[in-house]
């Protein structure tokens, strides 16, 4: 019977761990990690590994914090996470370009300290998920990333993530699968603030908040279209009397002199952060929302799932 795997470090082995790594190219680090991991896993094929890690890459960025590159891929055949792990108190080149040629700057996105790569049963999403979210704990503190790229030797690294002990959990939960990187819409802010928003994240709806930060409500695209395009002008059948947008010109207007709290809907029921991820497959099919605002324990705004979102995590991430 396998041994239970229950910590971050349960998965790590020394011969995986690279510290001191000189290597400026990121290219030539994937593979010296590749090479590691293919000495536990001899029928591993490094280049679909390669390939596969690139294909997701194209979609989710590997570089999720300053200083922080976690290239993965999902692999058929393999019966648990594989992990390998480079550390440079220089920087790797995660981006491409002549790191000679460059300003160096770990605020710039193509220059990483530590790259964790791994490897994942394609058949265990779960799984996959609770490794990440454990890898995303132990770096909650930017400050570590630069810790674990000076360590020394592969035990000082097995040595970090026991110390943190970040075990894995019986099952993910809404927080696990949430993300915070966004901005929310205060109640006093105004429509032409809201557009701008909308247009600098890409977001179709966000949770509005009121001074302190308690939710008062959402705003969406859809009811800026609702507050040009009100009610009665929707009886028309045809819009042909207004195709120069008129509607739209007046909002523009008087955009700056509207507030969000005019437009913005009732909050539904928000979704504890400690909800079981699965329960958000079932609000999604029951409310028909496309997105759920995730609140902590204390009732404030703590992050957000959408549908998209959600499927990518399971399905593709």
């Amino acid at each position: 019977m396998s041994e239970t795997k229950n910590e971050f470090s349960d998965f790590l082995f020394a011969n995986n761990i690279a510290c001191g790594v000189t290597e400026p190219d990121g290219a030539k680090v994937m593979g010296m990690l590749l090479d590691m991991l293919k000495r536990h896993f001899p029928k591993l094929n490094i280049d679909e590994a390669r390939a596969e890690i690139e294909k997701r890459e194209k979609v989710f960025p590997c570089i999720v914090a300053p200083g922080l590159a976690v290239p993965h891929a999902r692999l058929p055949g393999l019966e648990a996470p594989m992990i390998a792990i480079a550390c440079s108190p220089r920087v790797i080149n995660y981006g491409g370009k002549d790191v000679s040629t460059q300003v160096i700057s770990l605020e710039m996105n193509m220059f990483v300290n530590v790259m964790v790569l791994i490897l994942s049963p394609l058949e265990d999403p779960n799984l996959h998920l609770q490794v990440m979210s454990m890898l995303a704990k132990s770096f909650s503190d930017p400050a570590s990333i630069r810790k674990v790229a000076e360590l020394k030797t592969p035990a000082d690294v097995i040595s970090f993530f026991k110390t943190g002990q970040i075990r894995m959990p019986e099952y993910l939960l809404a927080k696990d699968v949430m993300r915070t990187d966004f901005t929310p819409l205060h109640e006093t802010d105004t429509i032409r603030e809201a557009i701008d928003i909308f247009a600098t994240t890409q977001s179709y709806s966000l949770p509005v908040v009121d001074s302190v930060g308690d939710l008062r409500g959402v705003a969406s695209l859809k009811d800026i279209l609702t507050y040009c395009l009100p009610e009665h002008l929707l009886w028309m059948e045809n819009l042909s009397p207004i195709y120069r947008f008129q509607p739209f010109v007046d909002l523009l207007k008087s955009a700056s002199d509207t507030r969000v709290s005019d437009i913005m809907q009732e909050l539904g029921e928000p979704v504890s952060e400690d909800v079981p991820a699965i329960q958000l497959a079932k609000l999604f099919l029951e409310q028909k929302q496309s997105q759920l605002i995730i609140t902590d324990k204390n009732g404030r705004l703590a992050g957000l799932v959408s549908l998209r979102e959600f499927c990518a995590k399971f399905f593709w991430e």
